[in-house]
């Protein structure tokens, strides 16, 4: 959250690279909003998705409204769309591993299978 909070109170942030710009700053708003998903859900132990999500998308709005204030910055319901795809997307992410596991909750990467792995190679 800090790291959005910096990137979003920087007065110019252009690159010169055109259309590129947009496209790159479009996946940065993806990416970073679903992992900002990711940390709250591990947050919540993997066990309120729906909460995960209000919290992010929340934060996605506020992060527009701050941007307000900020000289040659303006918020944008698209950005927050955006946003609200990042976190979307890692919720789908998280949804399919947990059906992949038979329903349990847990990050949406086999860190627990990799953990067994180890264990029951080092007996």
């Amino acid at each position: 959250m800090a790291l959005i909070y910096v990137l979003s109170a920087q007065p110019d942030l252009g690159t010169d690279l055109g259309v590129w710009d947009t496209v790159l700053r479009k996946l940065a708003h993806i990416t970073i909003f679903g992992a900002l998903w990711l940390a709250i859900a591990r947050a919540t132990d993997w066990r309120r998705p729906l909460l995960s999500t209000v919290i992010a998308v929340l934060y996605a709005v506020s992060d527009e409204i701050h941007q307000t204030f900020v000289n040659d910055r303006h918020g944008s319901p698209f950005d927050v769309a955006i946003d609200a795809l990042g976190i979307g997307l890692a919720a789908l992410a998280w949804v399919h591993a947990a059906r992949r596991r038979g329903g349990r909750p847990g990050p949406p990467w086999p860190l627990r299978a990799a953990a067994a792995a180890t264990a029951s190679r080092a007996r």
